[in-house]
């Protein structure tokens, strides 16, 4: 009998995605063995990742990464690995909000930090871009409850509220909120806004690239000469948006953006890069979000914001709408300073065991953390 590796995780819907969260310590310290181990588990490559965990779609082929932070003030540290689903590829440029919402509970329940009776406030240390986050976790009697009347769109029904607030996440991988230095360049004749407000985005208006935005996840993803004009603009702004060759990168996000449709900001379809997203991203909502308040940018014009300040910010996407509540300092250089981005997700535990990989892949000893602290 072949022998197989077994590595304790637990599966958590995480927001609108879905996948293993893993104790670091469980998992090999070295970034290429621990890569070909994710591969392994999540079944990349193959479309239907028949052979492992992956549900395939990019949604439901990420995995989280946790540890206690040794950084002072800091509770946990959270890497965000997102596995190609067909490609062996595992890329860990990007953050995922929607994963980090089931970081804390899945911390409380593994008692890496304890939990408060009714609510815990964990500051978590986004380790992708080295952003810091608050997460708010309802614990009534010091256990995490997921039930609860809070609802989001794309997940059904409700869940306990899992409230984020975001940190000081400008340039949170390319180094500045304007990574180009430009509220709006232009490739391929489109004009376009490339933004990291926690999340690489270039946002271009839809009827730039032949689309209306309105248009279902289905339509787009079979438009396939709408794809390869939003790739060829991706794959030309990637060095001019400090993010070096990104052929092989889920980064940056590409986002088309039209007018409101169903009283919100603006309306969004968003490539994750190559698969229109059921939803959006919780950072590329935020940047999306930043996007609208930014005079110049492509999103501005057509942007319906709300007076005062916080300024409730409601992204629509194909499943429904995402709400960001951000709150606006003074500008400099014309630019809008971001003092907080807030955001409600929801979570909810689904299974805990092993995952079990082929012992030829990883033994299950070495390059473990305690191996290479010595």
């Amino acid at each position: 009998m072949t022998r197989q590796t077994k590595i304790p995780c637990v599966i958590q819907r995480g927001g609108t995605s879905k996948g293993p969260y893993f104790l670091a310590s469980d998992l090999p310290s070295d970034p290429a063995l621990r890569d070909r181990v994710l591969l392994a588990v999540m079944g990349s490559p193959d479309v239907r990742q028949i052979d492992g965990l992956g549900g395939a779609d990019p949604l439901t082929s990420k995995v989280a990464i946790v540890s206690r932070s040794s950084t002072p003030g800091v509770d946990l540290d959270y890497l965000f690995c997102q596995v190609k689903v067909d490609q062996p590829m595992v890329d860990v440029t990007p953050n995922c909000g929607n994963m980090l919402a089931g970081v804390a509970p899945f911390a409380l329940e593994h008692g890496l930090i304890d939990a408060a009776d009714g609510r815990t406030t964990v500051r978590i240390h986004m380790v992708n871009s080295g952003n810091l986050c608050d997460a708010h976790i309802e614990t009534p009697g010091g256990i995490v409850s997921y039930d609860g009347d809070a609802r989001i769109d794309g997940a059904p029904g409700t869940s306990a509220p899992v409230m984020i607030d975001f940190l000081d996440t400008a340039g949170s991988a390319c180094g500045s909120l304007l990574p180009t230095g430009n509220v709006v360049d232009e490739v391929d004749g489109v004009k376009i806004t490339c933004i990291d407000n926690g999340m690489p985005v270039v946002l271009l208006k839809a009827q730039d690239v032949g689309a209306t935005g309105y248009e279902s996840r289905d339509e787009l993803n079979a438009a396939e000469d709408v794809k390869k004009k939003i790739e060829s603009i991706r794959l030309q702004i990637g060095e001019a948006m400090n993010l070096g060759d990104v052929t092989e990168k889920v980064v940056p996000k590409m986002c088309l953006v039209s007018p409101p449709a169903h009283g919100g900001t603006i309306n969004t379809r968003c490539f994750i890069p190559h698969v229109c997203h059921a939803s959006i991203g919780v950072l590329a909502a935020v940047t999306v979000g930043t996007a609208c308040v930014l005079p110049g940018s492509t999103a501005y014009d057509i942007a319906e914001v709300p007076d005062g300040n916080p300024k409730l910010i409601s992204v629509e996407h194909p499943s429904g709408e995402f709400s960001v509540e951000l709150e606006t300092g003074e500008s400099v250089d014309g630019v809008p300073t971001i003092e907080r981005a807030a955001l409600l997700r929801t979570t909810r535990r689904l299974m805990e065991g092993f995952a079990l990989v082929p012992a030829d892949v990883w033994d299950g000893r070495t390059g473990l953390v305690a191996e290479a602290a010595e």
